[in-house]
């Protein structure tokens, strides 16, 4: 599970950056916004492993579709399976 929060939440959630980001690398999200209208969004996301996707956060690839989509780095939070 990732939270973070976004500049536009409409923007983020219709961009296809995430799905061209995360697909080519055989991972998906679902979606989520919060229903008090703040800017703070999640994801339930399906990796092959943890170390890849740690990886692929990394790159500047990321950084870029990040940057798109108005993600802000700062609050990103994530929580594995237990």
């Amino acid at each position: 599970m990732v939270f973070h929060e976004v500049d536009d939440v409409d923007h983020w959630l219709a961009s296809p950056r995430r799905d061209e980001f995360f697909g080519r690398l055989g991972m998906t999200g679902r979606t989520f916004r919060d229903p008090g209208g703040s800017n703070r969004v999640g994801l339930i996301m399906e990796v092959p492993d943890t170390a890849s996707w740690e990886a692929a956060l990394q790159s500047e690839a990321a950084a870029e579709a990040m940057k798109f989509d108005g993600v802000r780095p700062e609050t990103i939070v994530v929580l594995v399976a237990g």
